[in-house]
């Protein structure tokens, strides 16, 4: 009992705040690391899944990502925001995995489950634009897809985007356009309504 008391009560030592944790991870806590895990899962999973379109490709390059930010944790300086930190680390390990594959990103496997007969007509809808809206993305390239999920989804600046990028705040922008021209092209009246 005494043993479980400790742990407890190590597991509230932990900060809440980012910059701590990292702080820990970078002095190597474990503990530490396991709560940033915890906290970038879903957040680096669905970027990597809309980047990426196949499943395994996701895991390895979550798992390449956190091993990254467990290495190099002491060199965070805090000039920047660590989600963006953290982003442009899982940006330039996706880069690599699609270089690797050398193929177009296939959408196999990321077809959404078919909702429940009994949902109302709205929701239906709404799913079934969000399917639409997820096929779309996947034409579109790795560095336009990334502006859309770190724009849409994440809800990054294009300061931050750039800095995930490592690009000038331009090109983020330029990217974003042609990006959001060319699914409302793909999308036709429908993506009116999705963007």
């Amino acid at each position: 009992m005494a043993q479980e008391s400790g742990a407890q009560m190590h597991a509230r030592d932990i900060p809440v705040d980012e910059v701590d944790l990292i702080g820990l991870v970078a002095v190597e806590d474990v503990r530490a690391f396991e709560a940033l895990y915890r906290a970038y899962y879903p957040r680096l999973t669905r970027f990597l899944r809309r980047m990426l379109r196949q499943q395994g490709l996701v895991d390895e390059v979550l798992d390449d990502t956190m091993l990254v930010i467990w290495r190099k944790a002491h060199t965070y300086d805090a000039s920047s925001k660590l989600s963006t930190w953290i982003f442009a680390i899982a940006y330039r390990q996706a880069l690599r995995a699609l270089r690797r594959a050398d193929h177009g990103v296939a959408a196999e496997g990321n077809e959404p489950a078919s909702p429940a007969e009994s949902e109302p007509d709205g929701a239906l809808q709404q799913h079934q634009l969000r399917a639409q809206l997820d096929d779309t993305l996947a034409l579109l390239s790795g560095e336009h897809r990334a502006v859309i999920e770190l724009t849409y989804y994440q809800g990054l600046s294009c300061r931050e985007i750039a800095e995930v990028m490592g690009c000038p705040v331009a090109t983020v922008k330029t990217r974003a356009f042609y990006a959001r021209r060319k699914l409302k092209a793909l999308l036709g009246g429908v993506g009116e309504q999705a963007l």
